[in-house]
């Protein structure tokens, strides 16, 4: 096994369950996929050679009960053509396959959130900075006080670096606020080439706000927000910084910015 695809199967497992990418029994190259928030688990195959050469979808393992007939042969075709479009020589393509299958539509939108009819979920596609909005407003004003980050272990991979920090917050405000106020009081973060951040407030009235921003890290604040998600946590803000060393990581610096955020996360 090649060290990029055990860092992936990490990574994977860490963030989606730890049953969702295995070995299949006796077959070195031979993986079971278990579908994230799914109940079909399909055949995967990694050449020797990975990430030199793609991974290729064999055949449905197993289904559940609640999958309706034909389903899962879609599904295998789908996930076949994912990995067409994401896979680039060189480069871990199976957690792009996995977002590119989950993650949540871009841009604004309101649903219900949980069980409760009453309870909804305000999000706010993320950019450069985020922009106070109109729900941010309906939440009272508070005093943020001195933040208490928590932080993560330290990453370095090819001379860059990464570190993660967590703390509390209770309005998107707090949020905004913190983050100016951490990146104001520390040099080197301020000289960082990323501060990617992402957070998920439940307010009052059964509305919840949640909020990303990539720091121009493409579609990192967003994975950062899915971890959130998929972690279920709540009152809380993550900020993942990256100092660039000069190599570029591929995709696999989308894995560092979320195991950081998990490390920050589980703290």
């Amino acid at each position: 096994m090649s060290e990029e695809l055990k860092d992936e199967i990490e990574a994977i497992n860490s963030i989606y369950g730890a049953s969702t990418l295995q070995e299949s029994c006796g077959e070195a190259t031979k993986y079971r996929l278990t579908l994230p928030e799914q109940t079909i688990t399909l055949l995967l195959q990694f050449p020797a050679d990975y990430p030199d050469s793609a991974p290729a979808v064999l055949r449905v393992l197993s289904v559940g009960d609640d999958v309706p007939k034909g389903k899962a042969a879609q599904v295998q075709l789908q996930v076949q053509n994912v990995i067409d479009e994401k896979f680039q020589a060189g480069q871990v393509c199976l957690f792009d396959v996995l977002e590119e299958l989950s993650l949540p539509t871009d841009g604004a939108t309101e649903q219900p959130l949980g069980n409760s009819p009453d309870q909804h979920v305000v999000e706010h596609e993320g950019g450069r900075r985020t922009q106070s909005s109109t729900a941010d407003e309906q939440m009272p004003t508070e005093d943020p006080g001195i933040p208490q980050w928590v932080l993560a272990d330290t990453v370095q991979e090819k001379k860059s670096v990464f570190v993660a920090r967590c703390a509390a917050v209770s309005s998107p405000a707090m949020a905004r606020s913190h983050v100016a106020s951490l990146i104001e009081s520390d040099k080197k973060l301020a000289k960082a080439h990323h501060n990617i951040t992402a957070y998920r407030i439940r307010g009052e009235g059964g509305v919840a706000y949640q909020d990303y921003d990539d720091d121009g890290e493409t579609a990192a604040g967003g994975r950062l927000l899915h971890l959130m998600q998929l972690m279920d946590i709540w009152n809380a803000m993550v900020v993942v910084t990256r100092w660039y060393g000069g190599v570029q990581l591929g995709p696999d610096r989308y894995i560092y910015f979320i195991l950081c955020g998990e490390d920050a996360d589980g703290e």
